[in-house]
């Protein structure tokens, strides 16, 4: 075997996925068609649940700084994310090129094998190991390896070599996006319907501006190339009266609103993550943000099956919680797309959404559904509020340390918060704990278990109850009355005390494999 996995792609969600299988222990290659990347940025920024991601592994930091904000928007809207609380914001504005290359950093420091130049040719899964034709610098050869990732975005040569359906909608229109230098235009941050379409507008580093170009009526077309810069300008001009024909082009793209899912996400020994299993309209910022999401969710699952830890069945849960995930995106940017680019017929859906959003309740649910922390896994049965729900930052002390949850997650190991210094808790988990930290703290700033864990939602006081709400957004709040609490590597949490019907060994079995 060439590697315990082999990844195709060599964008976000294919590096994430590489990192996380790195620290899972796992061999990983991870190849890429493209010789250099392109430093092109189709996605700006990142929501508030991949800032967590990326904190809990430690990587924010070579972001440098970053400006943050709670502005959004949905379908051009504008909706206040402040109103999740807590400090649930956004990234704004860092390139996509960025990312990748700070992710691509982060994986071959762990150890990831990045071979560019490397184009698939065909896939070829036997049931016991798949096998990857390849065609290189050197010339075409084969791969091996027990487990296949495609990670190769929309027209994943990985999701058709392997079978995989992939229906939905084809697009219906075309639009353009540049970034161009060399003109003053008014920003149009969160987009601006006009008679004839939409347009956006927003400033980039460096004196470059980014624009979005949706005219209505435009027949989506199959490009082999990017547009001439003269078709975009000629259609901004149509849009808004504003000649830019004098500006200079730095780079040039279009995309349509296609909107399509594939069945699973598994067959067999391959699996898809990021826009080989979902392509959807770019709305909301959202297809990168679900992509690395969606690396996050498999790659301790893949990483601990791949090394012996668990079985093959764990892989089972990524389709099945991430297929959800996928499918509601597809509806949310749909949606979208109807109150974006649609023309005067649509006018009243956008005044009843304006006036709708005006409601906390309403705009929570939208914010959470946008910046992926409304997310709720199945887990198990249970009471506890944060049951299948992302680990909020939590401050804690043990001893004379103090720490917080997020730093006791960079390791990417299971995480047993022992918040009572059981005994008897953490000797039942030890036989867990060459793959699951135990970890003995308190909740800075909380009384000791003071109230019962129904007494405070950590959702805010308008939410309608857990499996509506939009995430733990209060801090140490919703550990009020806890005693313990089982984190996945993810960030998930998969168990708590008092608040899950299973047990805890049966919550570390199903979830950590056999001791």
């Amino acid at each position: 075997m060439d590697a315990a996995v082999i990844v195709v792609g060599a964008g976000p969600a294919g590096m994430m996925l590489a990192g996380e299988l790195r620290l899972a222990g796992v061999d990983v290659v991870v190849l890429e068609k493209l010789a250099h990347r392109t430093g092109e940025s189709r996605g700006l920024g990142f929501t508030a649940r991949t800032l967590e991601s990326f904190d809990q592994r430690g990587i924010l930091d070579a972001f440098g700084e970053i400006e943050t904000g709670t502005a959004g928007h949905f379908g051009g809207l504008p909706v206040d994310f402040g109103v999740l609380g807590g400090d649930c914001r956004a990234a704004k504005s860092v390139p996509q090129s960025a990312t990748e290359a700070r992710l691509e950093e982060w994986a071959t420091g762990l150890g990831a094998d990045v071979r560019r130049g490397h184009e698939v040719l065909s896939v070829h899964d036997d049931g016991t190991r798949v096998e990857v034709a390849v065609r290189g610098p050197q010339g075409k050869h084969v791969l091996r390896a027990p487990w296949l990732v495609g990670c190769d975005g929309g027209r994943s040569t990985v999701r058709k070599a392997a079978g995989f359906d992939f229906p939905g909608t084809a697009a219906t229109t075309e639009m353009f996006l540049a970034d161009i230098k060399g003109v003053d235009l008014t920003p149009r941050m969160i987009g601006e319907t006009l008679p004839g379409g939409m347009v956006m507008v927003g400033p980039l580093p460096g004196g470059t501006t980014r624009i979005v170009v949706c005219e209505r009526g435009t027949p989506p077309r199959r490009r082999e190339a990017p547009p001439a810069f003269e078709e975009v300008a000629a259609a901004w001009q149509r849009l808004t009266g504003e000649d830019i024909s004098h500006a200079e082009p730095v780079w040039v793209s279009s995309f349509g609103d296609a909107a399509r899912q594939v069945t699973e996400y598994r067959r067999g020994r391959v699996l898809l993550a990021g826009d080989a299993a979902h392509i959807h309209l770019p709305a909301g910022g959202q297809g990168m943000n679900t992509g690395i999401q969606d690396a996050v969710n498999l790659g301790w699952k893949l990483g601990a099956v791949a090394g012996g830890r668990a079985a093959p069945d764990l892989l089972d849960t990524y389709h099945g919680e991430r297929h959800p995930v996928g499918r509601r995106l597809l509806m949310n940017t749909r949606a979208q797309g109807l109150l974006f680019l649609s023309g005067a017929e649509v006018q009243p859906l956008r005044d009843l959404f304006t006036e709708l959003i005006r409601y906390d309740e309403v705009a929570r649910h939208l914010a959470a559904m946008v910046s992926g922390l409304e997310i709720r896994y199945d887990v198990g049965r249970g009471a506890h509020p944060l049951l299948g729900r992302r680990m909020p930052r939590i401050e804690l002390v043990g001893g004379d340390r103090k720490t917080t949850s997020t730093e006791l997650l960079r390791p990417a190991r299971g995480l047993l918060l022992d918040l009572a210094d059981n005994p008897r808790l953490r000797q039942r988990a030890a036989a867990w704990s060459d793959r699951v930290d135990i970890v003995t703290a308190e909740p800075h700033g909380l009384p000791p278990h003071g109230l019962p864990p129904h007494a405070a939602s950590p959702y805010g006081p308008s939410a309608a109850g857990p499996d509506t709400a939009a995430g733990g957004y209060a801090g140490s709040a919703a550990l009020h009355g806890t005693t313990a609490v089982l984190v996945r590597p993810d960030g998930y949490v998969a168990w708590a005390s008092p608040g899950s019907h299973h047990d805890l060994p049966m919550a570390l079995q199903r979830w950590f494999g056999r001791p």
